[in-house]
């Protein structure tokens, strides 16, 4: 057993000698006037990770997000854990998928009640390496499976699966160290 461990122990030191971590992610911030009506909005999603090999990464997505104001405010806070694959490497951009798995809670005070949110699935994305230690980077949209229930008695949950390229799209900056 002893050997064993002392082995885990020294590959898992071996692959981690020459990983680079990256901290980054990306914000948000609108603020829209009707007809006199002041609604601001801003996100939050920072990002963690680290190389494992010169194809895969493993990191975390959390944020938080708000809209409204008053009695029609949108609060939101969820974690995203992934293990990304880059599969096409072209000088200073590469092309990636992240395997994730994500938790989101909603609470909106129009309706009030909380929506819980579990998603599934491979969202690609594109890495453009401006220099060595800072990246641009872009996420677009899901392929996968989403489930989504308000809480409150007698709610109906929501099955979602698909492709959908066009939406969830965000852009960051990712510092490399």
């Amino acid at each position: 057993m002893k050997k064993i461990m002392m082995t885990l122990a020294a590959v898992a030191v071996a692959a981690t000698m020459n990983a680079q971590s990256y901290v980054g992610g990306s914000f948000g911030f609108t603020s829209v006037s009707h007809d006199g009506d002041n609604v601001t909005a801003f996100k939050v999603m920072p990002e963690i990770g680290t190389t494992l090999t010169d194809d895969l990464a493993v990191g975390i997505t959390f944020g938080y997000a708000q809209s409204g104001k008053g009695n029609n405010k949108v609060k939101a806070w969820g974690v995203n854990p992934y293990l990304r694959y880059t599969f096409a490497k072209f000088d200073k951009v590469n092309v990636f998928v992240d395997g994730t798995v994500g938790y989101k809670s909603t609470d909106d005070k129009k309706v009030d009640y909380k929506t819980n949110e579990f998603e599934v699935g491979l969202k690609p994305g594109v890495a453009v390496n401006l220099t060595d230690e800072v990246s641009f980077v872009a996420h677009f949209g899901l392929l996968g499976y989403n489930y989504s229930k308000p809480d409150f008695d007698g709610a109906k949950a929501t099955n979602t699966f698909g492709v959908n390229l066009d939406s969830n799209v965000s852009f960051g900056l990712y510092f490399n160290f």
